[in-house]
Protein backbone atom coordinates (compact mmCIF):
# COMPACT_ATOMS: atom_id res chain seq x y z
CA UNK A 1 0.00 0.00 0.00
CA UNK A 2 2.64 2.37 0.93
CA UNK A 3 4.62 1.95 -2.78
CA UNK A 4 0.78 2.24 -4.63
CA UNK A 5 0.63 5.73 -2.62
CA UNK A 6 3.71 7.01 -2.77
CA UNK A 7 3.65 6.25 -6.81
CA UNK A 8 0.18 8.02 -6.89
CA UNK A 9 1.62 11.07 -5.08
CA UNK A 10 4.34 11.44 -6.91
CA UNK A 11 2.68 11.23 -10.26
CA UNK A 12 0.44 13.99 -9.52
CA UNK A 13 3.45 15.86 -7.79
CA UNK A 14 5.53 15.35 -11.21
CA UNK A 15 2.32 16.15 -13.49
CA UNK A 16 1.36 19.52 -11.24
CA UNK A 17 5.65 20.70 -11.46
CA UNK A 18 5.97 19.54 -15.34
CA UNK A 19 2.98 22.06 -15.41
CA UNK A 20 4.43 24.43 -13.34
CA UNK A 21 7.80 24.44 -14.73
CA UNK A 22 7.93 24.83 -18.11
CA UNK A 23 5.79 27.76 -18.07
CA UNK A 24 7.93 29.50 -16.08
CA UNK A 25 11.15 28.56 -17.99
CA UNK A 26 9.06 29.72 -21.03
CA UNK A 27 8.40 33.06 -19.65
CA UNK A 28 11.82 33.77 -17.95
CA UNK A 29 13.28 33.56 -21.39
CA UNK A 30 10.24 35.56 -23.01
CA UNK A 31 11.04 38.20 -19.95
CA UNK A 32 14.94 38.13 -21.00
CA UNK A 33 14.06 39.18 -24.81
CA UNK A 34 11.79 41.84 -23.85
CA UNK A 35 14.32 43.16 -21.33
CA UNK A 36 17.11 43.49 -24.33
CA UNK A 37 14.29 44.48 -26.63
CA UNK A 38 13.69 47.51 -24.50
CA UNK A 39 17.37 48.11 -23.78
CA UNK A 40 18.08 48.13 -27.65
CA UNK A 41 14.79 50.09 -28.17
CA UNK A 42 15.56 53.12 -25.57
CA UNK A 43 19.45 53.17 -26.67
CA UNK A 44 18.04 53.61 -30.52
CA UNK A 45 15.83 56.13 -29.25
CA UNK A 46 18.27 58.13 -27.72
CA UNK A 47 20.53 58.03 -30.20
CA UNK A 48 18.35 58.64 -32.49
CA UNK A 49 17.86 62.14 -30.90
CA UNK A 50 21.40 63.04 -30.76
CA UNK A 51 21.33 62.19 -34.73
CA UNK A 52 18.51 64.39 -35.51
CA UNK A 53 20.20 67.40 -33.37
CA UNK A 54 23.72 66.73 -34.40
CA UNK A 55 23.26 65.66 -37.81
CA UNK A 56 26.86 66.37 -40.00
CA UNK A 57 28.62 67.52 -36.26
CA UNK A 58 31.95 65.82 -35.81
CA UNK A 59 31.16 65.36 -32.19
CA UNK A 60 28.23 62.88 -33.10
CA UNK A 61 30.77 60.08 -33.22
CA UNK A 62 32.16 60.76 -30.32
CA UNK A 63 28.24 60.85 -28.01
CA UNK A 64 27.66 57.53 -30.06
CA UNK A 65 31.05 55.86 -28.62
CA UNK A 66 30.09 56.92 -25.34
CA UNK A 67 26.68 55.45 -25.45
CA UNK A 68 27.42 52.38 -26.79
CA UNK A 69 30.75 52.21 -24.06
CA UNK A 70 28.51 51.04 -21.46
CA UNK A 71 28.03 48.19 -22.87
CA UNK A 72 25.45 46.60 -24.81
CA UNK A 73 23.35 47.39 -27.00
CA UNK A 74 26.10 48.48 -29.66
CA UNK A 75 24.81 51.00 -31.82
CA UNK A 76 25.55 51.96 -35.29
CA UNK A 77 24.21 55.05 -37.58
CA UNK A 78 23.79 54.59 -41.32
CA UNK A 79 23.68 59.01 -42.72
CA UNK A 80 21.69 60.00 -45.01
CA UNK A 81 24.34 59.25 -47.67
CA UNK A 82 24.67 55.66 -46.95
CA UNK A 83 27.81 56.28 -45.28
CA UNK A 84 28.04 54.28 -41.61
CA UNK A 85 28.57 57.55 -38.97
CA UNK A 86 29.38 54.51 -36.71
CA UNK A 87 29.53 50.85 -37.25
CA UNK A 88 28.87 47.73 -35.01
CA UNK A 89 32.20 45.52 -35.33
CA UNK A 90 30.30 42.22 -35.65
CA UNK A 91 27.82 43.63 -38.40
CA UNK A 92 30.63 45.87 -40.59
CA UNK A 93 30.05 45.81 -44.34
CA UNK A 94 26.62 44.15 -43.89
CA UNK A 95 23.99 45.96 -45.82
CA UNK A 96 20.50 43.87 -45.57
CA UNK A 97 17.06 44.15 -46.61
CA UNK A 98 16.38 45.52 -43.33
CA UNK A 99 18.45 48.64 -43.82
CA UNK A 100 16.68 48.85 -47.10
CA UNK A 101 13.29 48.72 -44.93
CA UNK A 102 14.33 50.82 -42.41
CA UNK A 103 15.44 53.97 -44.95
CA UNK A 104 12.12 53.72 -46.41
CA UNK A 105 11.07 54.68 -43.15
CA UNK A 106 9.61 51.50 -41.64
CA UNK A 107 11.05 50.70 -38.00
CA UNK A 108 11.97 47.35 -37.58
CA UNK A 109 13.25 44.79 -34.24
CA UNK A 110 14.47 41.14 -35.67
CA UNK A 111 15.41 38.83 -33.62
CA UNK A 112 16.97 35.75 -34.93
CA UNK A 113 20.39 33.37 -34.30
CA UNK A 114 22.68 36.33 -35.15
CA UNK A 115 21.19 38.30 -32.47
CA UNK A 116 18.37 41.33 -31.76
CA UNK A 117 18.37 44.07 -33.97
CA UNK A 118 16.22 47.28 -33.58
CA UNK A 119 16.02 49.59 -36.47
CA UNK A 120 14.96 53.27 -36.27
CA UNK A 121 14.46 55.49 -39.29
CA UNK A 122 15.37 59.09 -38.44
CA UNK A 123 14.02 61.88 -41.25
CA UNK A 124 16.65 64.51 -42.05
CA UNK A 125 15.12 67.97 -42.66
CA UNK A 126 12.29 67.26 -45.29
CA UNK A 127 11.49 63.88 -46.91
CA UNK A 128 13.71 65.24 -49.89
CA UNK A 129 16.94 65.77 -48.15
CA UNK A 130 16.84 61.65 -46.87
CA UNK A 131 16.63 59.27 -43.91
CA UNK A 132 19.29 58.24 -41.54
CA UNK A 133 19.01 54.60 -39.85
CA UNK A 134 20.01 53.99 -36.09
CA UNK A 135 20.89 50.12 -35.69
CA UNK A 136 21.00 48.80 -32.13
CA UNK A 137 22.43 44.91 -31.26
CA UNK A 138 22.37 42.92 -28.86
CA UNK A 139 24.42 39.63 -29.43
CA UNK A 140 22.48 36.34 -28.88
CA UNK A 141 25.06 35.62 -25.56
CA UNK A 142 23.67 39.04 -24.33
CA UNK A 143 20.13 38.56 -24.98
CA UNK A 144 19.87 34.88 -23.03
CA UNK A 145 21.62 36.44 -20.58
CA UNK A 146 20.88 35.13 -17.06
CA UNK A 147 18.21 32.54 -18.22
CA UNK A 148 20.33 29.20 -18.16
CA UNK A 149 20.84 30.55 -14.00
CA UNK A 150 17.03 31.29 -13.73
CA UNK A 151 16.46 27.98 -15.55
CA UNK A 152 18.84 25.95 -13.21
CA UNK A 153 16.54 27.61 -10.16
CA UNK A 154 13.28 26.58 -11.50
CA UNK A 155 14.35 23.23 -12.20
CA UNK A 156 15.95 23.25 -8.77
CA UNK A 157 12.91 24.76 -7.04
CA UNK A 158 10.71 21.49 -9.01
CA UNK A 159 13.06 18.86 -7.91
CA UNK A 160 12.99 20.32 -4.42
CA UNK A 161 8.82 20.09 -4.72
CA UNK A 162 9.05 16.42 -6.07
CA UNK A 163 11.61 15.19 -3.27
CA UNK A 164 8.94 17.01 -0.51
CA UNK A 165 6.46 15.62 -2.28
CA UNK A 166 8.29 11.88 -2.07
CA UNK A 167 8.61 12.73 1.51
CA UNK A 168 4.79 13.57 2.23
CA UNK A 169 4.40 10.32 0.05
CA UNK A 170 6.54 8.09 2.25
CA UNK A 171 4.98 10.02 5.30
CA UNK A 172 1.42 9.48 4.74
CA UNK A 173 1.76 5.52 3.20
CA UNK A 174 3.94 4.66 6.81
CA UNK A 175 0.65 6.74 8.24
CA UNK A 176 -1.91 4.40 6.50
CA UNK A 177 -0.22 1.52 6.39
CA UNK A 178 1.16 0.98 9.91
CA UNK A 179 -2.11 0.60 11.89
CA UNK A 180 -3.00 -2.08 9.30
CA UNK A 181 -0.15 -4.04 9.87
CA UNK A 182 -0.51 -3.77 13.32
CA UNK A 183 -3.81 -5.62 12.82
CA UNK A 184 -2.66 -7.75 10.37
CA UNK A 185 0.24 -8.67 13.23
CA UNK A 186 -2.61 -9.51 15.61
CA UNK A 187 -4.19 -11.92 13.23
CA UNK A 188 -1.12 -13.70 13.15
CA UNK A 189 -0.67 -14.30 16.46
CA UNK A 190 -4.34 -15.42 16.80
CA UNK A 191 -3.74 -17.50 14.19
CA UNK A 192 -0.47 -18.78 15.72
CA UNK A 193 -3.22 -19.48 18.81
CA UNK A 194 -1.98 -16.85 21.18
CA UNK A 195 -5.70 -15.57 21.79
CA UNK A 196 -4.68 -12.60 24.63
CA UNK A 197 -3.85 -11.07 21.63
CA UNK A 198 -5.60 -7.85 21.02
CA UNK A 199 -5.50 -5.00 17.82
CA UNK A 200 -5.20 -1.41 18.78
CA UNK A 201 -7.94 0.64 17.17
CA UNK A 202 -6.10 3.59 15.81
CA UNK A 203 -6.25 5.09 11.94
CA UNK A 204 -8.13 5.60 9.73
CA UNK A 205 -12.08 4.95 10.43
CA UNK A 206 -11.76 1.55 8.23
CA UNK A 207 -8.56 0.43 10.28
CA UNK A 208 -10.48 1.24 13.41
CA UNK A 209 -13.77 -0.86 12.56
CA UNK A 210 -11.11 -3.54 10.91
CA UNK A 211 -9.35 -3.85 14.31
CA UNK A 212 -12.15 -4.10 16.70
CA UNK A 213 -14.13 -6.58 14.62
CA UNK A 214 -10.64 -8.46 14.79
CA UNK A 215 -11.31 -7.85 18.90
CA UNK A 216 -14.59 -9.40 19.03
CA UNK A 217 -13.51 -12.44 16.65
CA UNK A 218 -10.71 -13.19 19.18
CA UNK A 219 -12.99 -12.71 22.45
CA UNK A 220 -15.90 -14.29 20.97
CA UNK A 221 -13.50 -17.33 20.08
CA UNK A 222 -12.12 -17.54 23.73
CA UNK A 223 -15.71 -17.87 24.84
CA UNK A 224 -16.54 -20.52 22.56
CA UNK A 225 -13.01 -23.03 23.60
CA UNK A 226 -13.78 -21.90 27.30
CA UNK A 227 -17.36 -23.49 27.11
CA UNK A 228 -15.75 -26.67 25.01
CA UNK A 229 -13.24 -27.08 27.81
CA UNK A 230 -16.35 -26.76 30.65
CA UNK A 231 -18.30 -29.28 28.93
CA UNK A 232 -15.08 -31.60 28.17
CA UNK A 233 -14.11 -31.37 31.92
CA UNK A 234 -17.71 -32.24 32.51
CA UNK A 235 -17.58 -35.39 30.10
CA UNK A 236 -14.99 -37.21 32.66
CA UNK A 237 -17.07 -36.88 34.85
CA UNK A 238 -20.12 -37.97 33.58
CA UNK A 239 -18.29 -41.20 31.89
CA UNK A 240 -16.48 -42.22 34.99
CA UNK A 241 -19.52 -43.43 36.79
CA UNK A 242 -20.93 -45.28 34.31
CA UNK A 243 -17.21 -47.00 33.54
CA UNK A 244 -16.76 -47.77 36.60
CA UNK A 245 -20.11 -49.63 37.07
CA UNK A 246 -19.15 -51.98 34.19
CA UNK A 247 -15.91 -52.75 35.72
CA UNK A 248 -17.84 -53.71 38.68
CA UNK A 249 -20.27 -55.78 36.90
CA UNK A 250 -17.32 -57.35 34.67
CA UNK A 251 -15.84 -58.40 38.13
CA UNK A 252 -18.90 -59.82 39.27
CA UNK A 253 -19.09 -62.28 36.41
CA UNK A 254 -18.58 -65.90 37.21
CA UNK A 255 -17.25 -67.06 33.84
CA UNK A 256 -13.12 -66.26 34.04
CA UNK A 257 -12.67 -65.68 30.71
CA UNK A 258 -15.93 -63.47 29.94
CA UNK A 259 -14.68 -61.77 32.92
CA UNK A 260 -11.26 -61.04 31.81
CA UNK A 261 -12.47 -60.26 28.09
CA UNK A 262 -14.96 -58.04 29.44
CA UNK A 263 -12.75 -55.93 31.61
CA UNK A 264 -10.09 -55.64 29.17
CA UNK A 265 -12.57 -54.11 26.65
CA UNK A 266 -13.69 -51.96 29.55
CA UNK A 267 -9.96 -50.58 29.77
CA UNK A 268 -9.81 -50.16 26.45
CA UNK A 269 -12.52 -47.95 26.96
CA UNK A 270 -11.43 -46.32 29.57
CA UNK A 271 -8.21 -45.49 27.73
CA UNK A 272 -10.00 -44.11 24.73
CA UNK A 273 -12.05 -41.85 26.84
CA UNK A 274 -8.73 -40.82 28.90
CA UNK A 275 -6.74 -40.11 25.37
CA UNK A 276 -10.43 -37.64 23.95
CA UNK A 277 -10.85 -36.06 27.16
CA UNK A 278 -6.75 -34.94 27.39
CA UNK A 279 -6.26 -34.43 23.73
CA UNK A 280 -10.17 -31.87 24.08
CA UNK A 281 -8.00 -30.43 27.26
CA UNK A 282 -4.85 -29.70 25.23
CA UNK A 283 -4.43 -25.95 25.53
CA UNK A 284 -4.38 -23.65 22.54
CA UNK A 285 -0.57 -23.54 21.59
CA UNK A 286 0.92 -19.80 22.33
CA UNK A 287 4.01 -20.68 19.68
CA UNK A 288 3.39 -22.93 16.89
CA UNK A 289 6.81 -22.47 16.04
CA UNK A 290 8.31 -23.60 19.03
CA UNK A 291 11.65 -25.19 19.47
CA UNK A 292 12.54 -27.98 21.50
CA UNK A 293 15.28 -30.39 21.80
CA UNK A 294 14.44 -33.93 20.73
CA UNK A 295 17.38 -35.23 22.94
CA UNK A 296 16.74 -33.88 26.01
CA UNK A 297 12.87 -34.67 25.70
CA UNK A 298 13.17 -38.27 24.51
CA UNK A 299 16.22 -38.90 27.52
CA UNK A 300 13.58 -37.45 29.81
CA UNK A 301 10.73 -39.24 28.98
CA UNK A 302 12.45 -42.72 28.11
CA UNK A 303 13.73 -42.51 32.26
CA UNK A 304 9.93 -42.06 33.06
CA UNK A 305 9.17 -44.68 31.78
CA UNK A 306 12.15 -47.24 32.96
CA UNK A 307 11.02 -47.70 36.06
CA UNK A 308 7.47 -49.32 34.46
CA UNK A 309 9.78 -51.65 31.87
CA UNK A 310 11.74 -52.79 34.58
CA UNK A 311 9.01 -53.48 36.97
CA UNK A 312 7.38 -55.54 33.78
CA UNK A 313 10.83 -57.14 33.32
CA UNK A 314 11.12 -55.61 29.81
CA UNK A 315 14.42 -55.12 28.08
CA UNK A 316 14.44 -51.53 27.15
CA UNK A 317 17.28 -50.60 24.37
CA UNK A 318 17.73 -46.62 24.21
CA UNK A 319 19.94 -44.99 21.42
CA UNK A 320 20.38 -41.66 21.39
CA UNK A 321 22.43 -39.10 19.90
CA UNK A 322 25.12 -37.52 22.16
CA UNK A 323 24.36 -33.89 20.60
CA UNK A 324 20.91 -31.84 20.77
CA UNK A 325 19.03 -32.11 17.72
CA UNK A 326 16.08 -29.53 17.78
CA UNK A 327 12.78 -29.68 16.24
CA UNK A 328 10.03 -27.38 15.62
CA UNK A 329 8.14 -28.91 18.14
CA UNK A 330 6.83 -27.70 21.77
CA UNK A 331 8.50 -29.42 24.19
CA UNK A 332 5.09 -30.80 25.69
CA UNK A 333 3.71 -31.62 22.33
CA UNK A 334 6.65 -33.76 21.89
CA UNK A 335 6.65 -35.56 25.08
CA UNK A 336 3.00 -36.47 24.47
CA UNK A 337 4.06 -37.98 21.34
CA UNK A 338 7.17 -39.96 22.70
CA UNK A 339 4.40 -41.23 25.62
CA UNK A 340 1.98 -42.58 23.48
CA UNK A 341 4.05 -44.19 21.43
CA UNK A 342 5.72 -46.08 24.34
CA UNK A 343 2.04 -46.42 26.59
CA UNK A 344 1.09 -48.56 23.02
CA UNK A 345 4.01 -50.83 23.79
CA UNK A 346 2.97 -51.36 26.89
CA UNK A 347 -0.99 -51.61 26.27
CA UNK A 348 -0.47 -53.97 23.31
CA UNK A 349 1.95 -56.52 24.09
CA UNK A 350 2.49 -59.03 27.06
CA UNK A 351 4.75 -58.66 29.89
CA UNK A 352 8.27 -58.90 29.67
CA UNK A 353 8.04 -57.83 25.32
CA UNK A 354 11.47 -56.27 24.96
CA UNK A 355 11.51 -52.84 23.10
CA UNK A 356 14.30 -50.43 21.82
CA UNK A 357 13.71 -46.05 21.63
CA UNK A 358 15.66 -44.88 18.82
CA UNK A 359 16.63 -41.12 18.23
CA UNK A 360 18.80 -39.78 15.29
CA UNK A 361 18.81 -37.54 12.04
CA UNK A 362 18.76 -38.49 8.35
CA UNK A 363 19.79 -35.11 6.37
CA UNK A 364 17.52 -32.38 7.32
CA UNK A 365 15.17 -34.86 8.95
CA UNK A 366 15.14 -36.06 12.75
CA UNK A 367 14.23 -40.00 13.22
CA UNK A 368 12.04 -40.93 16.10
CA UNK A 369 11.34 -45.38 16.10
CA UNK A 370 10.06 -47.29 18.67
CA UNK A 371 9.81 -50.92 17.81
CA UNK A 372 8.98 -54.04 20.12
CA UNK A 373 9.39 -57.67 19.93
CA UNK A 374 5.18 -58.42 20.18
CA UNK A 375 3.08 -60.41 18.22
CA UNK A 376 2.74 -58.18 15.43
CA UNK A 377 0.99 -54.77 15.34
CA UNK A 378 -1.06 -53.60 17.65
CA UNK A 379 -1.35 -49.86 17.45
CA UNK A 380 -5.02 -50.00 15.26
CA UNK A 381 -3.30 -49.37 12.22
CA UNK A 382 -2.61 -52.62 9.90
CA UNK A 383 1.07 -52.96 8.69
CA UNK A 384 2.27 -49.88 6.47
CA UNK A 385 -0.94 -47.46 7.09
CA UNK A 386 -0.45 -43.95 8.39
CA UNK A 387 -2.79 -42.86 11.24
CA UNK A 388 -5.89 -41.04 9.70
CA UNK A 389 -6.37 -43.35 6.61
CA UNK A 390 -9.68 -45.39 6.21
CA UNK A 391 -9.93 -49.08 7.12
CA UNK A 392 -10.34 -51.74 9.59
CA UNK A 393 -8.61 -51.06 12.81
CA UNK A 394 -6.98 -54.10 14.99
CA UNK A 395 -9.28 -55.38 17.11
CA UNK A 396 -9.24 -54.35 20.62
CA UNK A 397 -8.17 -50.97 19.39
CA UNK A 398 -8.83 -47.26 18.50
CA UNK A 399 -5.64 -45.95 17.13
CA UNK A 400 -6.57 -42.48 18.76
CA UNK A 401 -3.11 -41.85 20.47
CA UNK A 402 -1.37 -42.31 17.11
CA UNK A 403 -3.80 -39.87 15.93
CA UNK A 404 -2.72 -37.41 18.05
CA UNK A 405 0.76 -38.21 17.61
CA UNK A 406 0.30 -38.17 13.66
CA UNK A 407 -1.46 -34.53 13.92
CA UNK A 408 1.75 -33.38 15.74
CA UNK A 409 4.13 -34.40 13.41
CA UNK A 410 2.44 -33.21 10.67
CA UNK A 411 1.36 -30.25 11.99
CA UNK A 412 5.50 -29.20 11.67
CA UNK A 413 5.69 -30.63 8.44
CA UNK A 414 6.65 -34.36 9.59
CA UNK A 415 5.27 -37.35 8.87
CA UNK A 416 4.34 -40.47 10.91
CA UNK A 417 4.36 -44.42 9.20
CA UNK A 418 3.97 -47.71 11.20
CA UNK A 419 4.55 -51.28 9.69
CA UNK A 420 6.38 -54.45 11.26
CA UNK A 421 9.92 -54.04 12.89
CA UNK A 422 12.98 -55.71 13.02
CA UNK A 423 12.14 -57.01 16.29
CA UNK A 424 9.18 -58.81 14.73
CA UNK A 425 6.96 -56.31 16.69
CA UNK A 426 5.46 -53.15 15.66
CA UNK A 427 7.36 -50.27 14.55
CA UNK A 428 6.69 -46.34 14.50
CA UNK A 429 8.41 -44.14 12.40
CA UNK A 430 7.98 -40.39 13.37
CA UNK A 431 9.92 -38.09 11.12
CA UNK A 432 10.18 -34.27 12.13
CA UNK A 433 12.10 -31.79 10.52
CA UNK A 434 15.53 -30.76 12.08
CA UNK A 435 16.14 -27.04 12.96
CA UNK A 436 19.24 -25.53 12.43
CA UNK A 437 21.07 -23.74 15.29
CA UNK A 438 22.77 -20.58 14.60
Amino acid sequence: MRRQIAWLVIATSSTIVVCFVIPLCLLVQALAEDRATAAADLEARNVAILVAGLIGDDRLPGFISDIDSRGAPQTSVLGVDGAWITTTPRLDGVMTAELERAKSGTGLTVLDDRGLRVLLPIVIGDENEGTAVVRTFVPPEDVGRGVAQAWASVIGLGVVLLLFALGLAVWLGRRVSQPLRAVANVAHQLREGDLSARATVAGAEETAELARALNGLAERTEELLAAERATVADLSHRLRTPVTALRLDAEAVDDEELSGRLQSHIAGLQRTIDAIVREARRPVRTDLTAVCDATTIVSGRVHFWGALAEDQGRQMRVNLPNGPLAVPVAASDLADVVDILIDNVFDHTPEGTAFEVRLGWAGDRVLLTVHDAGPGPKTGLRPGETPGMTGPREEGSTGLGLDIARRTATGCGGTLISGPGPLGGTRVDVRLPLVEQH
